[in-house]
């Protein structure tokens, strides 16, 4: 791409929005946002660089080898905060069971987080799966042919 304002404005755009992706996932449990909101700015950001610098050189900083990683986390995330949970024998995700001691639900605080952990890994390596595989297919028509 050609335009120099708009490649230098997403490489000065990337990092801040990546920043304001992981506000947004630690700061979920205390206000709106969390695990889902967040992989959605983080998937943006890439979604962003794809657009100005194309999708070839996004799969190079993200490959989708590393995608299919980070979803498989994201599930672990989740579904093993419940397993664990179930296995010191509370319920699926009964967070109190992290931590059976604290008297200010502490286990709570740390369930979340790692729920939500998981859900903003899942969701951001799903978007961005979903985003190669449009972004990456043939035309089915020719422009000529329309």
């Amino acid at each position: 791409m050609e335009h120099l304002i708009l490649r230098v404005t997403t490489k000065l755009m990337f990092a801040p929005i990546i920043l304001f992706a992981f506000y947004v996932q630690f700061h979920g449990d205390y206000g709106p946002g969390g695990g889902f909101q967040a992989g959605v700015i983080f998937a943006v950001a890439f979604i962003l660089h794809a657009f100005c610098f194309g999708l070839d050189e996004t799969k190079k900083v993200l490959p989708q080898k590393a995608l299919i990683v980070m979803m498989v986390i994201g599930f672990l995330f989740y579904a093993g905060t419940g397993v664990v949970t179930m296995l010191l024998g509370a319920n699926f995700l009964g967070y109190d069971a992290l931590v059976p001691e604290s008297t200010h639900h502490a286990g709570q605080h740390y369930g979340i987080l790692l729920v939500e952990w998981g859900v903003g890994t899942a969701v951001a390596s799903t978007m961005l799966t979903i985003f190669y595989h449009f972004a990456g297919r043939e035309p089915d028509i020719d422009q000529e042919d329309w």
